[in-house]
């Protein structure tokens, strides 16, 4: 039996389409990466006096594990229905503040059974650990919607400008202390009282 020659594969390129294959799976492969929520932090609060808290200067909110928005209890309410009573809660400006004096600038209704003046009227915010992250963070946004709200209308009665917009010129100018005096102005007449618990565990 006569010898024959084995033909060879050429495999010279090989390595350059396993290197290309490998760059065009590195390319379109996606991978799962972790994404966290944006929450705006509390306004820093200086020379907080200490106060005993009545229940009607208190507005309880809670998300139970069906992310059902429940207050004052077991009360459920619907998204679009908490803003406004929020900010009838923290406007009704029925008493006066730690230094005995009225709210000369609140609209609310005076409802002897809510909450006394802005700086008394406290949110109480608890969520539950099964609360997804879309209710937590549109309740969020209700409640600082109430605020902003309340803030603006009390600026342009001021001084004929929102509050968004007199922040918004002293970011310009940071300097202008007649700006700043201004914005400390409403903010301290409309102060964020939001306290958040910690999530409830339901068995």
């Amino acid at each position: 039996m006569s010898d024959r020659n084995t033909p060879g594969v050429n495999a010279g390129s090989m390595a350059d389409i396993a290197f290309l294959l490998l760059i065009f799976f590195l390319v379109t492969t996606t991978l799962d990466t972790e994404t966290g929520i944006y929450k705006q932090l509390p306004e820093k609060k200086t020379n907080v006096p200490n106060i005993t808290l009545k229940e009607k200067n208190v507005f309880e909110i809670r998300i139970n594990s069906n992310d059902e928005i429940q207050i004052e209890g077991n009360k459920t309410i619907k998204t679009e229905e908490l803003k406004p009573l929020l900010i009838d809660f923290i406007d009704n400006g029925v008493g006066t503040n730690i230094n005995g004096e009225k709210c000369t600038w609140c609209n609310g209704k005076k409802d002897v059974n809510s909450s006394d003046h802005p700086e008394k009227a406290v949110i109480s915010f608890q969520s539950n650990r099964s609360t997804t992250y879309a209710t937590y963070i549109t309740v969020q946004n209700e409640i600082l919607s109430a605020y902003s709200s309340l803030r603006n209308d009390l600026s342009k009665s001021l001084y004929g400008n929102s509050l968004d917009k007199l922040e918004s010129d002293y970011k310009k100018d940071k300097s202008n202390t007649t700006l700043a005096q201004k914005i400390k102005t409403i903010k301290k007449r409309y102060p964020q009282l939001i306290s958040e618990a910690e999530p409830l565990i339901e068995n």
